[in-house]
């Protein structure tokens, strides 16, 4: 076993996970720094860390000891022999990065793989996860890993990569458990996570190789006759009668018969204490018998299908009759399932009649467990009792429904089953065990949808409310999908609308394009008019407009103005009088749309819009016209209104639904607006908290954007090497994505240079990094030539103070975050250094003062330095205090001793 954490490092990492600061832990737990560091550096050996980042993401994700493996199945049975197969594996996984267990189905790999991942977990501190891929089809795998893991998608996260930021740079295992069935896309799923996890292993359970480069194989043949297969025989057979007795000759031929396979020797165990061993051979030699006329195939698998046909033959017809039926469901099921495809509608009335006498739910929980006890379903114990068959034993049970003629009427209940179930979790969202509910059966309600293409009542009702659910769960591009195939599928146009409304909206933050938002809400718009909603079409046609304006940056294509003004007449032209709802859509659009530019709404429009949106007492509405009128404030230069504007918008997110698609626009809109607005306005306090609160927020989720949103105020505020372990998990997140285009991040990479710079660390791979992610256009970008001013000033080299200088002023972008960051450091500079025209470019540079808090501090202390003025250094000392900028305090404090002493 790892070692396990004490009771003071499990409250370290809730810390951690918390984002306290390491001043913080020791302030809230009464124990000194030194101490926190200790606890902290334990933590990192015991988990296999690299970092305190990633400690805090693993206190975040779940609750776990050491080389605890989510997921792991728990054995009610115990295991038997494969001694040498289980070093065989435990070798493998020292050796190499990718193992699989091959064998037939039957022969007993997944147990294999469970028993050698849990003597393993030691070797993986980082943990891992057990993923039972048998319920799962193809498009996914990563779904089901994600879900053990207990990860989400954030918005416009790739889900591949919030599972390989999960699993990090640390020593995980990973086991991929029956991959045959999904092959391809599991051998392309672990080559992405071997590739983004260098510390990852992976244990793979098939029936062939996946292909990757780099895969062990550990053949896994049937127990061996005469040892193994014999022990495994008397454990099982005991259990069902402790007092079962029988020639060891008789065993023997027993297990030869079933070519050693252990799921055979289990079911034939089973029914040891009904025929004893005589009757026990007999029965198998008639089966066998019965098979022998086939051509071709594996002699193990057919040994297997001859036991598990005597065993059915052996079921009373109540049994029979839901064995059958129980084939039906992919995954686990509870007893509300059972009982739902039990039933068969056969009179005129629409009352439920059973297919087997009593199938109620007594009657099926009855015959549930005589099933269980001949060992042909699996009771899976937990918070609500679930049953589930083998995968063999499945194929089977299908293969009976379908040659009874009862395919159709049960993938019919089945659908039902999955609609009401669905419909039922919906309005179960708030309960704390609805997560666990939902993924329980969630994989029985995709296959419900996939096996039912006609429109109908109880298909749209089904993909409506997986919709709902997915989005709830964070499987958000999984949550598009439903929402197009709940409109494909709706029985009216009216619907469709609804579906097409909420998937723009999920489109939105699960995509990187709004080009889908625009067409979706057009689509919703042309299904709204068929249903005779002018309402409706009116809001979507003015939403669209509005997305095509506001969000231009986000389309490939650009939309024509005159094709949106056409859209907005024909909005108009729909509008119902008297509506608020509709006066507000439409306003917005207007104001977007009378715009000196796309992204540049008309002030006075825009302030009208936010009277409207008032109106509706929608926060999202609210929110939407907030956004015009901070917009239009920004490009007039007021900055300091643009962030207090944003601001109110922050107060409006608790009043959002996260649950529901279309808040999300909204909520991942204003913390990114206000994350850069605060940067605008200098209000570094307010930025510190906006980027906070995204992490925070499971719609965004700790990703590289949101991470790159939280370094910046952190290095301006001089929590240096907080900024620079930010810096390093953004970047790594950022590689794990696939690097995707990287020029929004060079103000996070270029103020890690800054941090890094002060504290006195190599800042060369920064600057290198810099240079990449700017794409040629370092020399020109505010932020680069803020950093090195503000360095320059730090280390008081002044031999290229003038280049610097003459850097900081060259840039002339007004809308660039730190344009006034840039100009006021290189005023400070000109100052320090003593150039000839350094009054004049702190002269030039002070209007930037009314609009940015941080760039008015700054000032006030090169005017104290140019003057050599207390009054303006106290001024600045006092600045720095409301905006926490701890170093630039720090500084300016020096630097007021050094000239009261002169």
């Amino acid at each position: 076993m790892a070692e396990r954490i004490s009771e003071r490092e499990a409250e370290v990492l809730a810390a951690l996970g918390a984002r306290l600061s390491n001043a913080q832990i020791s302030h809230q737990l009464h124990i000194s720094v030194r101490t926190v560091e200790s606890h902290v550096s334990s933590l990192l050996r015991k988990y296999g860390m690299a970092d305190r980042w990633a400690l805090a993401e693993l206190a975040r994700s779940t609750e776990r000891e050491p080389g605890s493996l989510v997921g792991l199945p728990v054995a009610g049975t115990t295991f038997v022999g494969r001694d040498a197969e289980r070093a065989a594996v435990l070798a493998a996984l020292d050796e190499a990065r990718l193992v699989t267990l091959l064998g037939p189905g039957g022969v007993g790999k997944t147990r294999l793989a469970a028993v050698a991942a849990e003597n393993a977990a030691a070797s993986f501190p980082s943990g891992g996860g057990f993923v039972d891929l048998v319920p799962v089809r193809d498009g996914f795998v990563a779904r089901a890993v994600a879900t053990t893991l207990g990860v989400t998608e954030g918005s416009h996260q790739p889900l591949d990569e919030a599972v390989a930021d999960r699993l990090g740079t640390g020593r995980s295992l990973l086991v991929l458990d029956n991959c045959e069935h999904v092959i391809d896309e599991a051998a392309a799923f672990a080559e992405r996570i071997l590739a983004a996890c260098p510390g990852t292993r992976v244990l793979v359970t098939s029936r062939e190789r996946l292909g990757v480069p780099g895969e062990r194989s550990v053949p896994i043949a049937p127990l061996p006759l005469g040892s193994d297969a014999e022990r495994l025989f008397h454990d099982r057979v005991l259990t069902a009668d402790p007092e079962f007795v029988a020639e060891p000759a008789v065993v023997a031929d027993l297990c030869a018969r079933l070519d050693g396979m252990p799921l055979a020797i289990e079911l034939a165990a089973a029914r040891g204490a009904s025929l004893g061993a005589t009757g026990l051979l007999a029965a198998l030699e008639d089966a066998l018998r019965l098979l022998s006329g086939g051509r071709g195939g594996d002699e193990r698998h057919r040994s297997l299908r001859a036991v598990l046909s005597w065993s059915y033959d052996l079921l009373d017809e109540e049994e029979q009759a839901l064995f059958r039926r129980l084939g039906v469901f992919v995954g686990a099921f509870d007893l509300d399932a059972a009982a739902a495809v039990a039933a068969d509608r056969t009179d005129a009335t629409g009352v439920d009649r059973a297919i087997v006498v009593g199938a109620d739910r007594a009657g099926v929980a009855d015959l549930l467990g005589r099933l269980v006890d001949k060992s042909l379903v699996v009771h899976v114990r937990g918070r609500v009792s679930r049953w589930r068959l083998l995968e063999t034993v499945r194929a089977f049970a299908l293969a009976e429904m379908s040659a009874a003629g009862e395919e159709d009427k049960t993938r019919a209940h089945h659908l039902r089953w999955a609609a009401d179930a669905a419909s039922t979790a919906e309005g179960r969202l708030g309960d704390p065990a609805w997560r666990e509910d939902f993924d329980a059966m969630a994989a029985d309600l995709r296959a419900a949808l996939a096996a039912s293409a006609s429109p109908c009542e109880v298909t749209h009702r089904l993909a409506s409310a997986l919709a709902h659910l997915t989005f709830a769960r964070r499987h958000l591009l999984e949550s598009f999908a439903h929402h197009k195939t709940a409109a494909a599928v709706a029985p009216n146009s009216a619907l469709s609308a609804r579906d097409l409304r909420a998937g723009a909206w999920c489109a939105h933050v699960s995509t990187t394009s709004n080009q889908h938002v625009y067409e979706l809400l057009l689509e919703a718009a042309e299904q709204a008019r068929r249903a005779g909603d002018d309402r409706g079409r009116s809001i979507d046609l003015a939403r669209a407009v509005e997305t095509a304006c506001r969000f231009p940056e986000a389309f490939e294509t650009g939309i024509p103005h005159e094709r949106l003004r056409v859209l907005l007449h024909e909005a108009v032209a729909a509008a119902p009088p008297d509506d608020p709802e509709v006066e507000a859509c439409l306003a917005l659009a207007r104001a977007w749309l009378a715009g000196p530019a796309k992204g540049a709404p008309d002030s006075e429009l825009a302030s009208a819009a936010v009277a409207a949106t008032r109106a509706t007492a929608d926060p999202v509405l609210i929110s939407s016209g907030l956004c015009a009128e901070a917009t239009a404030a920004l490009h007039a230069g007021r900055l300091r209104e643009t962030n207090r504007i944003t601001r109110e918008r922050l107060r409006l997110l608790p009043a959002m639904d996260r649950d529901d698609p279309y808040c999300g626009p909204e909520v991942c809109n204003t913390y990114g607006r206000a994350c850069a607005y605060a940067i605008m306005a200098g209000d570094l306090p307010g930025g510190m908290a906006a980027a906070r609160a995204g992490i925070e927020d499971d719609l965004l989720s700790d990703t590289h954007i949101t991470a790159s949103r939280l370094v910046q105020p952190l290095a301006l505020t001089g929590r240096f090497r907080d900024a620079i372990g930010y810096a390093e998990r953004m970047w790594d997140q950022w590689e794990r994505a696939g690097r995707p285009a990287p020029l929004w991040m060079l103000p996070a990479v270029s103020t890690t240079v800054l941090a890094c710079a002060m504290v006195e660390e190599d800042a060369a791979l920064w600057r290198s990094r810099a240079a990449e992610v700017a794409e040629g256009t370092l020399g020109t970008a505010a932020v680069a030539a803020f950093a090195d001013a503000r360095l320059a000033l730090h280390d008081g080299r002044y031999d290229d103070a003038d280049t610097l200088v003459r850097q900081a002023f060259a840039v002339n972008a007004p809308l660039d975050p730190y344009l006034a960051y840039a100009r006021a450091a290189g005023a400070e500079l000109a100052v320090a250094a003593g150039l000839p025209d350094a009054a004049n470019l702190l002269a030039a540079a002070t209007p930037l003062a009314e609009e940015n808090a941080w760039t008015a501090a700054c000032l006030a202390r090169a005017r104290g330095r140019l003057h050599e003025d207390d009054s303006e250094l106290a001024h600045s000392i006092e600045a720095w205090k409301r905006l926490d900028a701890q170093a630039e305090q720090a500084h300016t404090e020096t630097l007021r001793a050094q000239l009261q002493r002169s």
